[in-house]
């Protein structure tokens, strides 16, 4: 793999860490700025939201320029959110600050999945957009995990400083690695918008927002439920993050692999096997070491659909609006975040409680899985019948030899 996508990853990892580290301080952050679990929950949410906001709106007033000039801003951006995060005195200061920093997420991954693509060979070119969302999963496994301790020792505002140091790192590795290329071709608006009347795009989209609901409509609350149900304490918490970023790896390269082999395939069991996942949580959340195994394969099943869901999306715009149906996906990921952080505490505010966060997410993951079978069934019925050159010929059309 080149060189300059580990710049990519870099990015990613930094951006995956303040993304997620929040859900290992919503303990702390409650507390200091006097707000209850469910309400600081709420930043997840509003982080998913501004990501869904700009990463369209960035993504169109970006396509005219340099995309290594593009990612770059994005990063300085994301910077600065940070240092406002880590500064903010209140709750709503905060608010906006994490929609700051939310800005930059997703047009960061849509523009870097395109040039990751750009930058290997076509058959590989899911692989390198793994390869690339491996620095989010590396910030599961490293970054979240060490998030939660310096909030547990130092206060939460000290796990937003280091992310901020963090994306000054990543802003010279960009500098330095990424090659600089020409700006993209001029598209009018229109070209670049005519991209969400392609049903295989709007379909790859739901997918999207539908399977990562599930995922964060039990993972939003995970911290409370294993101090609160399963018993474990704040330290035991950090090591649980942990096995949830190394079952993200994992998943991320096996679904990266499995794109690049069986593209529609890979969609279908990735979703199915999320659902089984999502589904047994009320089985193993009382047992230390059940729900310790099961966030790991819960990571892994999350982040196996990642690659294939982003590559649908990719394949479903070719031409003119790649760009912005790339970012657009990562607006969707993120808006199945929000949806799930808010069904999941609809969930806990009402009798079901921690019991209802796994049935839930499976119910919301199976709708996804439903809505890639149909539009693949779709795609099947609107694709040309295969050409048969070696069939006989009808025998009223026959011919006699040397005729």
């Amino acid at each position: 793999m080149p060189l300059a996508l580990f710049a990519l990853t870099a990015g990613a990892f930094c951006i995956g860490t303040t993304e997620f580290v929040i859900m290992g301080l919503l303990m702390q952050v409650g507390a200091d700025l006097h707000v209850s679990i469910t309400t600081a929950g709420l930043l997840i949410s509003g982080y998913a939201l501004g990501v869904a906001a700009g990463a369209p709106v960035l993504s169109l007033l970006t396509r005219r320029l340099p995309r290594k000039t593009v990612l770059m801003a994005l990063m300085a951006i994301f910077t600065l959110g940070n240092i406002a995060c880590a500064l903010a005195p209140s709750y709503g200061l905060l608010m906006a600050a994490r929609i700051l920093t939310s800005l930059a997420h997703g047009t960061f991954f849509g523009v870097g999945a395109v040039v990751a693509g750009e930058l290997v060979a076509p058959h590989r070119r899911a692989s390198a957009i793994a390869l690339m969302f491996l620095g989010l999963t590396v910030a599961t496994v490293a970054g979240v995990p060490a998030g939660a301790l310096l909030g547990l020792h130092y206060g939460w505002r000290a796990a937003f400083g280091a992310v901020a140091v963090l994306g000054l790192v990543a802003l010279l590795l960009l500098a330095c690695l990424l090659p600089r290329t020409p700006a993209p071709l001029s598209t009018s608006l229109g070209e670049e918008l005519a991209v969400l009347r392609r049903p295989a795009v709007l379909a790859g989209l739901a997918m999207t927002v539908l399977g990562f609901a599930g995922v964060f409509c039990a993972y939003t609350y995970i911290q409370p439920l294993l101090v609160q149900v399963t018993g474990l304490s704040q330290q035991a918490v950090s090591v649980v993050l942990l096995l949830f970023g190394v079952g993200l790896v994992i998943g991320n390269l096996l679904g990266g692999k499995a794109a690049d082999r069986a593209p529609v395939a890979s969609v279908l069991v990735s979703l199915a096997l999320l659902a089984a996942v999502l589904a047994v949580l009320p089985l193993v959340m009382h047992s230390g070491w059940a729900v310790g195994l099961y966030v790991g394969v819960l990571g892994a099943a999350a982040f196996a659909t990642v690659a294939p869901l982003q590559m649908r999306v990719l394949k479903g715009a070719q031409g003119a609006g790649q760009t912005l149906a790339s970012s657009l996906n990562i607006a969707a990921f993120n808006v199945g975040n929000a949806l799930g952080a808010w069904l999941g505490g609809r969930m806990l505010d009402s009798a079901w409680g921690f019991d209802g966060l796994g049935a839930a997410g499976a119910a919301v993951t199976l709708l996804g899985l439903g809505t890639a079978v149909a539009e693949w069934r779709l795609s099947a019925r609107r694709a040309p019948p295969p050409a048969h050159p070696t069939a006989p010929v009808p025998r009223a059309t026959r011919q006699a030899p040397g005729a």
